[in-house]
């Protein structure tokens, strides 16, 4: 959640983010008035508890005369302070719901508009060129049996699937491969939990826009992630962290389950969106004035991931309507997929500043001891879907796919061909 303090000295600021967003600047003012709202109800209650101490005192003092008439004012008075107390815990809530309504603020800089207005930062790599007929990333995988839809339909419905053969071995190898990059950069690699209890979920923001994309497990109350960002975000929920010899940095490798409302008849085809996949995460805990250096160091980790596995991709900056409602700023690395003839995300990283750990209590303290709250940062090294440009990008005229030099060692060939 924002900054109360920051939003009443700079109130323009939030309604323009809002703006950004594509979301309602009133919500501003909603919080302005809650916030108002439990400043007064708190205000009302120390001033009723500090006439009743006073009360109190009086009653100590009092004659045997003067006694009933103190005794019966202190009962009205602890009444009075009971509604206090009452109008304050409703306040207190009242001003959280309207502070979780309003989205983290849209970093300065970042482009305004919804999904096509980002800006492309940069193209790296040349695109391929075909002297035949380019076969998609489903029907070579199905062709060199690396992946199997329909028997993935079959035992659990549709966007499901089984990755067999050297498909299971390219995806484990491209995680792996994300394991050792995230290590050797000073990375904690972590094996999270996928079930998440709802205050965990709805610390980072997923329960907002997003929710309907969530399973939720209801006999439980428990939620499968989408991102292990989710768990190495609560991770450090409620505590005080050392960060006086600078960031730490997480990579988590988990499974991750979206339930792609809403997508339906949008890239059905194949494991561009699909309900379960696997990804290697990188998530960074580090002080708000360090975070715009650690967002540019974990965007040169995944460009890095990229150049490894040999595809020509672009950056883009993405604009304020698509930004989820935790991050500030985010970039997004797109691969080229020949056969849509178009780049296709396959990692982004998000700038989250403050707002995650301002939900979940974690902070650190400065210079001075002081408790501060944190900034968190996130960003994708590797996922099922970069299989998608693999495999389109280096298919060869008689139906093989060569492998990535990075990845031949976890793969165990150079070359995949049909069995």
């Amino acid at each position: 959640m924002i900054d109360l303090k920051f939003l009443r000295e700079n109130p323009d600021l939030v309604r323009q983010s809002q703006r950004m967003r594509g979301e309602d600047p009133a919500l501003v003012d909603a919080l302005l008035a809650a916030d108002e709202s439990r400043r007064a109800a708190v205000l009302a209650g120390d001033n009723l508890r500090a006439e009743q101490k006073a009360l109190g005192k009086k009653v100590g003092q009092a004659s045997p005369e003067e006694r009933p008439a103190l005794l019966a004012g202190a009962k009205e008075l602890a009444q009075q302070v009971k509604d206090a107390e009452a109008a304050q815990h409703e306040a207190d809530a009242a001003l959280e719901t309207a502070q979780r309504a309003i989205s983290n603020i849209v970093q300065d800089g970042a482009p305004a508009g919804g999904e096509d207005d980002f800006i492309t930062l940069e193209t790296v790599g040349e695109l391929p060129t075909f002297d035949f007929e380019p076969k998609d990333h489903l029907e070579l995988g199905e062709s060199l049996g690396l992946l199997d839809m329909e028997r993935g339909a079959k035992v659990s419905g549709a966007r499901f699937y089984f990755l067999t053969g050297y498909g299971a071995l390219m995806q484990l190898g491209l995680l792996q491969l994300a394991a050792q990059k995230a290590t050797a950069n000073g990375f904690t690699m972590m094996i999270p939990p996928v079930l998440v209890r709802p205050e965990v979920m709805q610390g980072t923001g997923f329960l907002g826009q997003h929710s309907e994309e969530v399973y939720h497990l209801e006999q439980d109350d428990l939620y499968l992630v989408g991102t292990s960002e989710v768990p190495l975000a609560g991770y450090h929920s409620g505590e005080i962290l050392d960060l006086s010899t600078g960031p730490k940095r997480y990579a988590g490798w988990s499974s991750c389950f979206r339930r792609e409302a809403g997508s339906y008849g949008k890239d059905t085809r194949g494991i561009i969106r699909v309900h379960q996949f696997d990804k290697v995460e990188m998530f960074t805990y580090c002080k708000p004035e360090d975070a715009d250096a650690e967002h540019k160091r974990l965007l040169g980790w995944e460009r890095e991931m990229l150049a490894a596995i040999e595809v020509p991709y672009r950056v883009i900056d993405v604009a304020g309507g698509d930004l989820g409602s935790s991050a500030a700023r985010k970039y997004d690395c797109e691969a080229w997929v020949p056969t849509q003839e178009r780049y296709r995300e396959l990692s982004s990283t998000s700038n989250c500043t403050t707002f995650q750990a301002r939900r979940l209590g974690v902070r650190y303290r400065d210079e001075n001891g002081k408790p501060q709250i944190a900034a968190t940062l996130n960003g994708t090294l590797a996922t099922t879907r970069w299989m998608v440009a693999i495999l389109e990008n280096h298919q060869q005229a008689d139906g093989s796919v060569k492998v990535p030099a990075a990845l031949q060692p976890f793969v165990g060939t150079d070359v995949l061909r049909a069995p």
